[in-house]
């Protein structure tokens, strides 16, 4: 990852031309609100069928949080879709190393899959309760703290609103 361009930007995240997008999904993979109902709305069926083979198959008790997991894209333009499933600060999931480990495993993951850019969303700021500054800092620091891992060389935090997008501005220049 040494070497690896880390920006933000404002924007959807459905509509990014990167490789690999990020889902901030829930455990079940079978889609939800947020980030997660807009990517499957606009992946169409195949996602949700991939993401229903991968629960009979390799995950019969939905996907821990923290992990992640590769699937293909549907119908979006990125060839990718890696689903993690963040912490639930409204459930008492508050570990900042959870939270962290959904940027580093998705990560790990895009590396496998030989991708070399990838979206991401502020993955719990929002229905998850986590307070976005707190997001930022750990996701900035999370994915510049990587050792090699693989191909990724952009990593694209796309944000849903100006203050978000200010968080992580911020996070990037400490």
């Amino acid at each position: 990852m040494v070497g690896a361009r880390i920006e933000a930007v404002r924007g959807d995240l459905t509509r990014q031309r990167v490789d690999a997008i990020v889902n901030a999904a829930n455990s079940s993979l079978l889609g939800g609100g947020g980030v997660d109902g807009a990517i499957h709305a606009a992946a169409g069926p195949e996602l949700l069928a991939q993401c229903r083979e991968l629960r009979r198959t390799t995950l019969p008790d939905g996907l821990p949080v923290g992990d992640a997991v590769a699937t293909g894209a549907g119908r979006l333009a990125a060839r990718w879709v890696i689903h993690t499933v963040g912490p639930n600060a409204h459930r008492g999931e508050r570990d900042p190393a959870l939270l962290a480990s959904c940027f580093t495993r998705s990560l790990e993951v895009a590396a496998q899959v030989g991708a070399t850019s990838v979206a991401f969303p502020a993955v719990s700021a929002g229905v998850y309760g986590w307070d976005v500054a707190d997001v930022a800092r750990i996701a900035v620091a999370a994915t510049r703290g990587l050792a090699p891992t693989g191909s990724v060389e952009l990593i694209r935090f796309v944000l849903f609103s100006d203050a978000a997008l200010e968080a992580f501005e911020q996070a990037l220049r400490e």
